[in-house]
């Protein structure tokens, strides 16, 4: 992880000083780096000894930090990790085109590896990803959206990085058709079940822990699984309230929707989803040698769920 820091502080550098800062910041301000680290492990497991895999786990984190910075100006916020959102900070124009500098730059890198592969599994998990976030605007205030649909979102938004970046590890470090596939498959698992969590933790998390505000999703009117479960399964009182909450957006029912969610099982439920997404991740690493890089794996499939940040 100290090489992949080093790769991303040197091809983070640009002339132009505003996308130096504004880069900077969003990439020193936290976060997991559970997605570079995913790349890491899975070419470890595979026996890989060269150092591309610095270079790749470096592309994913600036892919994966062009969303964010997409994210935020979309979704308005104000908050992330605990810190001021780069748009609250620079404004929404430097954030978008700083994020447009991200993808080029990740782009410039992967192309720097030499193996089309390469290019081709990001090039379609980047495009994937935009098909994810336009299909989550087009679902912001639709109340009547069902958990298939919404798992889709999930997948082609959130869990088709994770995807990526165990599928590159597989393929830089020689496995086989079928072990590069199985790695895709716990990716995109574990990257599910990773977001189902946030949508736990959206509406029960200790907000100093999380570092942003608690219903930012139901502010936007986004109709999560927790909601979703509620609609299907509450009472009718509880669906109408839930139903208005998302059809309006906002935080002014915020205090009858938390009771609806917590009175209908809608957080155990939405767990249970991601427990199942995260026993099939497991499932999946049958057919790696053992190592502590699949221990590792392993650890981070129990991460997912458990996780209280």
């Amino acid at each position: 992880m100290k090489a992949v820091d080093a790769v991303i502080r040197q091809r983070l550098h640009s002339d132009v000083v505003l996308i130096r800062q504004v880069a900077e910041y969003i990439i020193q301000s936290g976060g997991k780096r559970l997605r570079p680290a995913l790349a890491l492990f899975s070419a470890g497991a595979f026996g890989y000894k060269g150092t591309d895999h610095h270079v790749l786990a470096a592309v994913i984190e600036f892919i994966h930090t062009a969303t964010l910075l997409h994210d935020d100006v979309v979704d308005e916020s104000d908050l992330r990790r605990g810190n001021q959102t780069a748009n609250a900070l620079f404004g929404n124009a430097a954030s978008v085109l700083v994020g447009d500098f991200l993808y080029s730059r990740a782009f410039q890198m992967m192309v720097g590896v030499g193996e089309m592969r390469v290019m081709r599994v990001l090039a379609d998990a980047t495009n994937t990803i935009a098909e994810g976030e336009v299909l989550q605007l087009l679902n912001c205030h639709d109340a009547d959206l069902g958990v298939d649909d919404y798992l889709q979102v999930i997948r082609f938004k959130t869990a088709k990085l994770f995807e990526a970046a165990t599928r590159l590890g597989a393929i830089l470090g020689g496995a086989t058709p079928e072990q590069e596939d199985q790695m895709a498959a716990f990716g995109m698992h574990l990257g599910t079940a990773f977001q189902l969590i946030d949508d736990v933790l959206d509406y029960s998390a200790d907000e100093a822990q999380t570092g942003k505000h608690l219903g930012d999703d139901l502010a936007e009117g986004k109709p999560t699984l927790p909601l979703i479960h509620v609609m299907k399964h509450g009472t009718s009182a509880q669906a109408a309230i839930v139903r208005h909450a998302i059809e309006v957006g906002g935080r002014d029912d915020f205090a009858a929707v938390m009771e609806a969610i917590k009175s209908s099982g809608a957080l155990e439920e939405t767990r249970r989803y991601a427990a199942a997404e995260a026993d099939l991740a497991i499932a999946a690493l049958e057919c790696v040698p053992a190592s502590n890089f699949k221990n590792s794996l392993l650890q981070l499939s129990d991460f997912a769920v458990a996780r209280v940040y």
